[in-house]
């Protein structure tokens, strides 16, 4: 049984770490807000960025000279996985919800005798990766240094990405990603960004005609290289969200268990010094009676 001394330096220590655990709880809830703001004001750029994509495509169904972005190298050998993650820890199941879908895709491109190759964006991913497919991950993109992400950090990756698919390099490129719902929820994704997979939606009709200064091929190869930087960068945005979300609620349930652990510890504290005060009451009664 523990001593006194021994109960006393858990409970201080239990203590000090709930302190720890309530304070990145409110750091994180005050980054949430921000890169919840940012996450969302994204989104339509993106969305309305498919929907554009969906139209020229739809124009141009059927004509040759598409750039290789749009229709890919016409070969479904060799997938890029682009893993993006956190740099840091401590946020729940949020890097390891998205590490596993990203290994699950893998298990089954593998299984399909597909060649993998893997792009990490922040360390979580590639640490939880790299037991499993350590020869295929072949670059990690370190984003420690960026306090606030802008589109020109999304753009230098997204330029790496295009540097690769002209070299030849891979046919496919899926970008994983937790999308942002709210602090309890957050949905990895699995998004093809080369050829990207552009779904007909009501602005993309049969019905509806355009004509298109300078013409549909022109405008996509200015269009497809932004959209990749477009799409990582709103994934990387997500993931901010997703991130302090996460850290957010995991903090807090770590502070709730640091109270109940302080409270056992102390009903502990409490029953052993009650007993030991007693034993020492019978001794002193004990020595009295003898006299």
């Amino acid at each position: 049984m523990a001593s006194l001394k021994d109960l006393r330096n858990r409970i201080a220590s239990v203590k000090a770490t709930q302190k720890i655990t309530k304070a990145m709880q409110m750091v994180a809830a005050a980054k949430l807000r921000r890169a919840q703001e940012a996450a969302e004001a994204a989104r339509p750029y993106s969305q309305r960025m498919d929907k554009v994509l969906a139209n020229i495509s739809a124009a141009m169904d059927g004509q040759e000279g598409a750039p290789p972005l749009m229709v890919g190298t016409g070969k479904d050998d060799v997938h890029l996985l682009i893993v993006a993650t956190a740099e840091r820890g401590l946020c729940g199941g949020f890097n390891s919800s998205i590490a596993r879908k990203a290994r699950d895709f893998a298990r089954e491109l593998l299984a399909k005798n597909k060649k993998v190759k893997i792009l990490c964006i922040g360390k979580k991913g590639r640490d939880s990766l790299r037991m499993e497919f350590g020869e295929l991950i072949f670059d990690l993109i370190d984003i420690r240094e960026i306090k606030q992400m802008a589109f020109s950090d999304a753009d230098k990756i997204g330029r790496k990405v295009l540097g690769l698919f002209n070299d030849g390099e891979f046919d496919v490129a899926t970008l994983f990603y937790s999308e942002f719902e709210s602090i309890i929820s957050q949905v990895p994704q699995a998004q093809q960004i080369i050829p990207p997979k552009i779904e007909a939606g009501e602005d993309a009709g049969a019905d509806a005609s355009y004509d298109y200064e300078p013409n549909e091929a022109e405008i996509l190869e200015d269009l497809l290289p932004r959209n990749v930087s477009v799409q990582i960068f709103r994934a990387l945005l997500e993931n901010g969200a997703s991130e302090q979300g996460a850290r957010m609620s995991a903090m807090d349930n770590a502070t709730r268990n640091a109270g109940d652990m302080i409270d056992k510890l102390s009903i502990s504290y409490n029953r052993q010094r009650q007993a030991q005060i007693t034993n020492e009451l019978i001794e002193i009664i004990s020595g009295a009676e003898a006299l």
